[in-house]
Formats: C-alpha cells, sequence, structure tokens
C-alpha cells in the first residue's frame, strides 16, 4: 500500500496531543525504579563484597540469581498485564498501584546486614532479591507498557520517552547525591548504607501514585477504542512464538540489550575500575558517574528534537559514536590523569542518553505492527520478552565479571580494615571488562539498528492502515 504520508499521519493521529501535566505524571513513573536500579547498580556489587563482606563469587552469583528471576518473571507478569480486565483502575494501573509499597519494602531490606555469616547472608540477600525483583516487575513493566497507550504518533513518542527518562535520570542524579551527601555524614559504613536504603525507598513509592493518577484518564480513553488481550484464548507459548516471529521487534531487542549490557557492566565495574585502578576517592567515583548522568539527562530533549528532523536511527548512530569513543578510551586511561577521566565521561553521557531514548521509542511502533498483524494489543508481553532476554545476558555478565575478578585474584575488603592494594591480574580484569567488552556491544547495537526497518514513513503507513481496520470492525 502507498500512501501520501502527510494524509498518513493526520488520519492516523486520531487523538489530541498529550498535554504537558500527563508527560510529567507519566515520566514521574520512572523515578522510583531509576532510583532503585541505579543504587543498586552503582553500589550493590561493592555493599555485598566491602560491607556484608561476601566474597566477589557470591556477590556476583547473588546478583545472577535475583536477575534471572527478574527475567523470568516478566514474561509471566507482562502476560498476566495484558489479560488483566480493564476495569476502573485499568490493566497497567492495578498492578502499579498494589505492588509500590511492598517494592519499597523490599528495597530497603536489600541494604541491611542481618549476621556475619557467610551462608546465611548468602541465602538471605538471595530472598531480598527474589522480592524485590518481583515487585519492581510488577510496578515497572505495566509502566512501560504505558508508553504505546498514552500515544500513537511517531515523534510523540519520542518526547514523551525524553520525559520519562528525564525523571529516570534525574532520580539516578538524586540518588548518587544523596548516596554523596549520606556518605560524608556518616561514616560506618553499614550505617551508610541502611540509612539510604531506608530514604531511597520512601522517595520511590510516592511518584508511582502521581503516575496512576496523572495518566489515568488518558489511558482510559485509549482502552474503551482498542482491543485486549484478555479477550485472546492465545496460551503464552503461543503469544512468545509469534512475538520471536516478528523481525522489527528482534532488532530492537537486539539494540536494546547491547546499549544496556554496556551501561550496566560499566556502572557495576566502575566503582572497581576508579578505586582500584585510578586510585580515585568514593566521592570523586561519585562525581565522575553525576557527570555521566548529567550530560545524558541534557542530551535528552537534544536528541528528540535532532531525531525530529533525522530519525531515530540516525540519532543512535551518532549518539553510539561518541559512547564508543569514550569507552574504549577508559582501558587506556592511567592513574592521575583526572581529567580524562571527565572527558570520557561526558562523551559516554552523549551516548548513554541514546540509549534511554531510542529503543524505547522503537519499541511501540512494533506493537503497532503487531496490532495491524494479530488484531491485538499485546504490550505487555513485548515489553516483558524486550527485557527478558537483556536481563539474562545482564545477569550472566555480572556473574561472569564477579567470578573473573575472584578468578582473577580480588580481593575483598575485610569490615574495619582498610581497602587492599588489588593485585595485577585482577586489574587487568577490571580494564578489559570495562573497556573492550562493552565497546564490542555498542558496535553491534549499531548494526543491528542500522537493519531495523520502521522509519516515519513505514509507520504513517502501519498507523493509517490499522485506524482503517479498526473503524471496520467497529462498523464506524
Amino acid at each position: 500500500m502507498s500512501a501520501d504520508p502527510s494524509s498518513e499521519s493526520s488520519a492516523a493521529s486520531v487523538r489530541a496531543p498529550l498535554p504537558l501535566w500527563t508527560k510529567l505524571a507519566f515520566g514521574a513513573g520512572d523515578l522510583g525504579t531509576a532510583i532503585t536500579a541505579n543504587l543498586q547498580v552503582f553500589f550493590l556489587m561493592v555493599f555485598l563484597t566491602n560491607v556484608a563482606g561476601l566474597s566477589a563469587g557470591l556477590a556476583g552469583s547473588v546478583l545472577m540469581i535475583g536477575k534471572i528471576w527478574d527475567a523470568i518473571n516478566d514474561p509471566i507478569i507482562g502476560y498476566l498485564s495484558d489479560r488483566t480486565p480493564k476495569g476502573r483502575w485499568g490493566r497497567r494501573h492495578i498492578w502499579m498501584i498494589s505492588a509500590a509499597i511492598p517494592f519499597g519494602v523490599c528495597f530497603f531490606l536489600n541494604w541491611w546486614v542481618p549476621t556475619t555469616d557467610q551462608t546465611l547472608l548468602f541465602a538471605y540477600y538471595i530472598i531480598m532479591g527474589l522480592l524485590f525483583n518481583t515487585f519492581y516487575t510488577a510496578v515497572n513493566l505495566p509502566y512501560s507498557a504505558l508508553t504505546a497507550e498514552l500515544t500513537e504518533d511517531y515523534n510523540e513518542r519520542t518526547s514523551l520517552n525524553s520525559f520519562r527518562f528525564a525523571f529516570s535520570i534525574g532520580g539516578s542524579i538524586g540518588a548518587l547525591l544523596l548516596a554523596q551527601l549520606l556518605f560524608r555524614v556518616i561514616q560506618e559504613p553499614p550505617t551508610q548504607y541502611i540509612v539510604l536504603g531506608g530514604i531511597a525507598a520512601a522517595l520511590s513509592v510516592l511518584p508511582i501514585y502521581w503516575c496512576v493518577w496523572g495518566t489515568q484518564q488518558r489511558v482510559r480513553e485509549f482502552e474503551q477504542h482498542t482491543p485486549s488481550s484478555c479477550q485472546s484464548r492465545l496460551p503464552l507459548k503461543t503469544q512468545l512464538r509469534l512475538v520471536f516471529h516478528n523481525r522489527p521487534f528482534l532488532l530492537v531487542m537486539g539494540i536494546y540489550l547491547c546499549s544496556w549490557l554496556a551501561v550496566q557492566m560499566t556502572a557495576s565495574l566502575i566503582p572497581f575500575f576508579i578505586g582500584d585502578w585510578l586510585r580515585m576517592s568514593p566521592a570523586e567515583y561519585t562525581q565522575v558517574a553525576l557527570v555521566v548522568q548529567s550530560t545524558a539527562m541534557g542530551m535528552l530533549f537534544v536528541w528528540s528534537a535532532v531525531s525530529r528532523r533525522l530519525g531515530k536511527k540516525a540519532v543512535y548512530y551518532m549518539g553510539m559514536t561518541l559512547w564508543i569513543i569514550a569507552q574504549a578510551g577508559l582501558f587506556l586511561l592511567q592513574p592521575g590523569q583526572t581529567a580524562l577521566v571527565y572527558v570520557c565521561a561526558i562523551l559516554a553521557g552523549f551516548g548513554v542518553s541514546t540509549a534511554y531514548l531510542v529503543p524505547w521509542s522503537m519499541l511501540p511502533d512494533v506493537i503497532d505492527l503487531d496490532e495491524l498483524n494479530s488484531g491485538q494489543r499485546r504490550e505487555g508481553i513485548f515489553y516483558a520478552f524486550m527485557v527478558l532476554l537483556q536481563k539474562v545476558g545482564l545477569a550472566l555478565a555480572l556473574f561472569l565479571v564477579g567470578q573473573a575478578l575472584q578468578w582473577a585474584g580480588y580481593l575483598p575488603t575485610i569490615g574495619g580494615e582498610a581497602r587492599p592494594i588489588q593485585p595485577a591480574s585482577a586489574l587487568l580484569a577490571i580494564r578489559i571488562a570495562i573497556g573492550p567488552l562493552p565497546t564490542f556491544f555498542l558496535i553491534l547495537g549499531i548494526v543491528l539498528a542500522y537493519l531495523y526497518p520502521i522509519t516515519q514513513p513505514v509507520h504513517q503507513e502501519i498507523l493509517f492502515r490499522l485506524q482503517a481496520k479498526r473503524q471496520g470492525e467497529t462498523g464506524a
């Protein structure tokens, strides 16, 4: 089918543009999960080894098991949220309302050291990780699926995700500033982390309810004129097969996997890289992380504007190129080159912002294509499988990093003692895992983005055909 793009866009844009208040409320929904996720990424591995006293191997296993369960529960909760009756609160909002408080409580308990026994500690953190990741998914996955329901406009989805990730990065920055403040005021490591966990948990729950309240009306309007997967009798296994036959979805998932492997591996390793290799202070480590996050936040709306003119793929290419320069440069950094550390941090921030923005702006377009082909709206199942392989890959990466550090002879800090000097083998392992390895994933992500087929004209045609199909089904 061929049609004039402008007429198709006009025909497809059947709803009024999103008001600023709705965009703000939607963005707030990612604030709490960003705070908790960022603190875990930047501090949990260090906390487990240097405060709780677990070996690097056990700490890596804790993170791996939690992430594997996080991946397993994604398709389950995504499938269930698709099939949840719309009701008063809608099929997404009811999950967010119910899981918000348990999510905050379980996050807080992750930072408690109940015993010094290694076996009991390992079991405790495994249980806390499983519970936290369950409630995290129950909040975050239905929230993420709202993106495709709030707007069907190609460019407005990029704008909407700019608000989402502005709050997300803002929460990440706020969490790091809070950690920096508390670590200066409170000197005892166990107390530092338990206070940090309690404050962050409280700050993470409230924005979830703001999001529900501020987006409820818009989502209700959408649910009134679109099909629901709760009407479908397709079993989860069949839906999985259909989802993984969607080639554009596989490419988006690969793009997301590659970029976020680079993000998460770097964030998890940078405390070791900064502290053990560059011999910088913990305060300087936090400042480096803040530079990356602040740059990424500032670039979100810039990249959104560029995307309107050049497209999502072009934005991804530009951001990844700058990020690759920074990531590869980390391997070459030597102790004392503090200025270059911050140069790399700024360049990385340019790329990290596109890792936030572009894949999540592409996914709703893929969901529209799926509705055109299947006649069903299955946001939950797509968002679930979007992150499933990413989490499995991340869990494996963190596990291997932990095992590699232990194999390379990394020395954990014993409670109350000074940080030990690491052997050369451990330092080399840290440098390889933070430089060449993430660089490889970023290059692979560029290749996958090149193959992604849904450009703006293609999406406009999808919406034009989708609107005609909906009108035919309703007799309009």
